[in-house]
């Protein structure tokens, strides 16, 4: 029986040391208990071609309709500002569940006092729930994603005050 035993935070420690010497691979096993991390290196291959685009027909005003106002003055969309306290970070890819079940309460909500330890939320990533606690003492600010939504490594998921 393996008496290794990691925690999400030190799984990241791993992956961002991974990151830092550009080593591709890691595996650790300890008689039942393994854990391969491994870099997938995306490859695009980049053909040049001209572009060609299709004749557009002419539009006269007589077909378009008249846009209102509100539509015309639709503001860009602008990338989210960076969240003042303690952001919460999703340590792997995976879909966010903010309950062990869907019957149950969910782990936190806004308002509520979390202490450094606590579980926050799961990510679920390879049919594996992965609990992941809180790094600090605080209050929750802000829920950042929906439940059973798709996250990405490092997205901002809570925010503690």
């Amino acid at each position: 029986m393996s008496d290794m035993k990691l925690s999400v935070a030190e799984i990241k420690e791993l992956m961002d040391k991974m990151a830092e010497t550009g080593l591709t691979a890691l595996r650790l096993r300890d008689g039942e208990f393994a854990l391969t991390l491994k870099k997938e290196e995306v490859i695009r291959e980049v053909v040049a071609q001209p572009a060609v685009l299709p004749a557009m027909p002419s539009l006269t005003a007589s077909v378009l309709p008249a846009a209102p106002a509100a539509e015309a003055a639709a503001p860009a969309e602008k990338p989210a500002p960076e969240e003042a306290g303690k952001v919460v970070k999703s340590p792997i890819v995976g879909t966010f569940y903010a309950a062990a079940a869907p019957e149950k309460p969910p782990f936190v909500t806004v308002g509520q006092t979390v202490a450094k330890g606590d579980v926050l939320f799961i990510i679920e990533s390879m049919k594996l729930m992965n609990e992941v606690q809180s790094e600090f003492d605080g209050t929750v600010k802000k829920i950042l994603v929906e439940n059973g939504q798709g996250v990405e490594y490092g997205q901002p998921i809570l925010v503690l005050e």
